[in-house]
């Protein structure tokens, strides 16, 4: 008895990407391409009237771009949806709107709108619709569309009395914006946040934080000072250490290999930072595959410091929660709005 396959619907404007992710997809045979749409209009219509598992959708498109597409979908019939975006300013910023809106993941187009070399990406295409494939969209959704509410204070800036470390991976650019931008001001905690993202991405993702949320937020600087009241994004491509400086935090940023396939790496920030601040740390681990985050947590509760856990129900993969809890380290397992309330009893 053959498994059922994933059907995955294209929505691409550009002939030789339509062919390029289309071969990809149906070289592996637990997935096919059903359809292959030319335009945000056409891909619409067909989004609805085929019902597939997974969609890749482009950003840029004639008629009805992207972003317009999503929304629609997730309006009328929500399904899985996988962006392609190029590396721009103006994709990155559509990239993150996307993930609010409700797409699952992203995928970098290499060099531009037209990527000539997208067959590069052949593997991570079908990797993140495999993935994709195994996320309960129903589960899924309900984390998309919850709210946080959490009362405000006025900022200011001092020395770092708590930090808070959040590391996140697959799903967790929206639960980590929920997050940010219903935590009160504060003048004690700084925060570090480790997301895995392609480069390019980052600094957006940082920016967006500091649009929404009480604390302001930058793509962390090599050798710049940690200040409370601020939240500082791990740069794609690099690790961030943490470092003791007098009475003060540093970070320091590092293109040294990669740790569990990634850089940065949420094991490097979280180990560097139980050594600098000792106890006064709270490691957050959030939705994302792999274990990368479980030995920075054990390093963090070996110096007294505080672990918490996304919960599996609220999680979009619970790999990196999941390796946390089973290897005993998470003081709490709680969901986004949980860890907003204990952040702020924290700080």
């Amino acid at each position: 008895m053959s498994l059922k396959k994933i059907r995955v619907l294209i929505v691409e404007d550009s002939f030789l990407m339509r062919k390029v992710i289309g071969d990809a997809i149906n070289a592996d045979p637990a997935l096919e391409v059903i359809y292959k749409a030319k335009n945000g209009r056409e891909g619409l219509q067909k989004i609805l009237e085929l019902k597939p598992d997974i969609v890749t959708l482009d950003i840029n498109l004639p008629l009805l771009n992207g972003i317009a597409v999503l929304k629609e979908v997730m309006k009328k019939q929500p399904t899985k949806v996988i962006m392609l975006s190029a590396y721009t300013k103006e994709g990155t910023n559509d990239t993150m709107k996307a993930l609010e809106l409700g797409a699952i993941d992203f995928i970098a187009k290499p060099s531009g709108e037209i990527s000539l070399d997208i067959y590069k990406l052949k593997d991570e295409i079908v990797s993140k619709i495999k993935l994709a494939g195994k996320i309960e969209l129903d589960k899924f959704m309900s984390v998309v569309s919850s709210g946080i509410v959490a009362p405000s204070a006025k900022e200011k800036v001092f020395a770092v009395k708590k930090l808070v470390i959040i590391g996140a991976s697959t799903g967790g650019p929206k639960v980590v914006l929920d997050i940010m931008k219903n935590i009160p001001g504060t003048d004690k905690a700084a925060f570090i946040i480790v997301q895995h993202m392609p480069v390019g991405f980052t600094t957006t993702f940082a920016e967006r934080i500091s649009w929404e949320s009480k604390i302001k937020a930058k793509e962390a600087e090599d050798n710049e000072f940690i200040c409370a009241g601020k939240a500082y994004v791990a740069p794609a491509g690099h690790h961030l250490i943490v470092e003791k400086y007098g009475e003060h935090l540093k970070a320091r940023l590092t293109q040294d290999p990669q740790v569990n396939f990634v850089r940065p790496s949420i094991d490097v920030t979280m180990s560097s930072a139980a050594q600098a601040c000792g106890e006064n740390i709270i490691g957050i681990i959030l939705t994302g595959m792999g274990k990368d985050g479980m030995e920075g947590t054990k390093s963090i509760k070996e110096k007294g410091g505080t672990i918490i856990i996304q919960n599996e129900e609220s999680s979009v993969v619970w790999g990196m929660p999941k390796a946390v809890y089973e290897a005993g380290l998470a003081d709490k397992v709680l969901s986004p709005q949980q860890i907003v309330q204990e952040i702020a009893k924290a700080i």
